[in-house]
């Protein structure tokens, strides 16, 4: 029996401007010619999304009505457009979720610098919904093939390994620069994974959680940790770190976007050397500005990433990075509230919870 058949229905995770989570019901989507009905195997649970229903806003993206989540996602095409040419129904495929405009008059999509177009269209990010959910029509331009050996919930997964590896690329690490990750998390423990595959030693990474620091040892056993306290200032934190790296770091790659932790990778920074932060924290903060000036530390950021899908693929495929170890709880489509309780609690240890539908 056909998928369609057997599951007739939309089921998708929303929120709204009352902070609420909700399980909706929706008609299948037509697709449009150059569009593909996607049937949406794994999806995995980004802050952003956690933020988007907690908080309600990042920075001036605002949830003004119903809005569904999710943007780390893989599937099954179904359904093909007339005008579709790379794809066939049964093809795997992970979405690539910012679509930009793509006219010729758009300066940033003509030179290549797609992640900021002003009209990108980045599902779950208002007003746009998100890929969470059973059925998804997404352009044929920004989907991508996965071969067999990546899974589904590896496809998922490989969107924050695109956010890592274009810091990477940004950052301008190169082979036996001393780092520093900020963040155990799933964006600072992908970022170990491809730091590792590109060279960086030594590196320490840091935490409050002992349990992701445990991770990071697992998925790379040469890291360095340092467990933060609430306690610790910038200053005496930055002189740990310095201590368990040997050295102070040409890099430090901040994963958190906590202003304490800005600060503490700013301290153990060696002169000359650079902050990268690709963590989102609040709207304002401050910096420690004449130590950078000082020591002629860059400090730079990111937003999103472009390019980076096919270069993912790549190193997931050939083994050079293993995706696999960072899921830590899975859970049907239908218990996606759920999913995103365990997602948001600290309790429960989570590293990468997705959202799986057969």
């Amino acid at each position: 029996m056909d998928i369609l058949d057997r599951k007739p229905y939309n089921h998708a995770i929303h929120t709204s401007p009352a902070n609420d989570l909700r399980l909706v019901k929706s008609d299948i989507p037509e697709i449009q010619p150059h569009e593909c009905l996607v049937h949406v195997r794994a999806t995995g649970i980004c802050g952003s999304d956690v933020h988007f229903w907690k908080h309600g806003h990042i920075g001036d993206m605002v949830v003004t009505g119903d809005n569904g989540l999710g943007h780390e996602s893989a599937g099954v095409v179904l359904k093909v457009g007339k005008d579709v040419t790379r794809f066939k129904p049964g093809d795997r495929v992970a979405m690539e979720c910012g679509v930009p405009c793509s006219k010729p008059t758009c300066y940033f999509c003509r030179t290549g610098q797609y992640n900021a177009c002003p009209d990108v269209v980045f599902f779950s990010t208002p007003p746009h919904h998100g890929t969470l959910r059973r059925y998804h029509v997404h352009p044929e331009a920004w989907l991508h093939h996965i071969p067999d050996n990546i899974s589904f919930e590896e496809g998922a997964l490989l969107e924050p390994l695109t956010v890592a590896l274009a810091g990477i690329d940004r950052s301008g690490l190169r082979l036996a620069d001393p780092l520093v990750i900020c963040g155990a998390g799933p964006i600072g423990l992908v970022t170990l994974l491809a730091a590792n595959a590109a060279g960086a030693e030594p590196i320490v990474i840091t935490d409050l959680d002992e349990g992701r620091l445990a991770k990071a040892k697992e998925i790379v056993p040469r890291v360095r940790p340092v467990k933060v306290t609430r306690e610790d200032t910038p200053k005496a934190l930055a002189g740990r770190i310095v201590e368990t790296l040997g050295q102070e770091a040409k890099l430090v790659i901040e994963c958190t976007g906590v202003e304490s932790s800005i600060h503490a990778g700013i301290y153990s920074t060696r002169f000359g050397g650079s902050v990268f932060v690709i963590g989102v924290g609040k709207d304002f903060q401050t910096i420690p500005f004449m130590h950078l000036s000082a020591k002629e530390i860059d400090l730079r950021w990111q937003y999103r990433y472009h390019d980076i899908y096919p270069k993912a693929i790549g190193l997931v495929a050939a083994g050079i990075i293993d995706l696999k170890p960072l899921v830590s709880h899975r859970f049907a489509l239908e218990d996606g509230i759920k999913a995103f309780e365990t997602a948001s609690n600290p309790a429960s240890k989570a590293i990468k919870v997705q959202i799986l539908d057969d």
